[in-house]
């Protein structure tokens, strides 16, 4: 009898779902590296990290009982896009809700919906601007740039899946995001001198 360990993932993957319930293990165990320093290069604090981890684990495992799993071959790169989810998802939600003590009584807590700080406020309005000038700049791109760049950045596609979808040679979806990218410095180069 073959040893589970040798099994590619996705047989684990069909393993699991059938109730193997060691499968999930294996295949954990195997990326577990590969992930954690996914995370670790977005988040710092080794406490986050692990809790990031662990939910990534629950949220894998859900899925693939859920049926949210399309065989295709790309186990990893499709944990990796749950793992950079769930710390966007986090980032967001630590800024949203961050706890502030309360003068009176320290354990007391609040959530700072922002409002109550003007720098808080005053930062998310910067943001915001900023956000509404690279939206401005990235539609002055050629169509085959910015269509590029918004697959790989807001879809988190690979260049592999741009070039299908685009019906390109790989080596030109890079160059297009390569030329995309540079034409993008050069105009926020141009606003930053013209502002100055």
């Amino acid at each position: 009898m073959k040893s589970l360990r040798s099994y590619s993932d996705e047989m684990l993957v069909r393993h699991y779902i059938a109730g193997r319930e060691e499968c999930l293990n294996i295949l954990v165990e195997r990326h577990r590296d590969k992930i954690f320093s996914y995370i670790h290069m977005h988040v710092r604090c080794h406490e986050e990290v692990e809790d990031i981890f662990q939910d990534v684990v629950i949220k894998v495992c859900l899925c693939l009982r859920e049926g949210r799993y399309n065989e295709s071959g790309k186990f990893v790169p499709w944990v990796i896009r749950i793992a950079h989810n769930l710390i966007v998802d986090r980032v967001r939600r630590n800024r949203q809700n961050r706890l502030v003590y309360g003068e009176d009584n320290p354990l007391e807590l609040f959530v700072d919906n922002e409002e109550l700080m003007d720098v808080s406020q005053e930062n998310r309005i910067e943001e915001q601007q900023r956000m509404a000038d690279l939206v401005s700049m990235l539609n002055l791109l050629p169509e085959c740039q910015r269509r590029v760049i918004e697959m790989r950045h807001y879809a988190d596609m690979s260049f592999r899946e741009i070039a299908e979808e685009t019906d390109v040679s790989i080596n030109t979806a890079l160059g297009r995001m390569r030329y995309g990218l540079n034409n993008l410095r050069r105009m926020i180069a141009c606003s930053n001198r013209v502002c100055v």
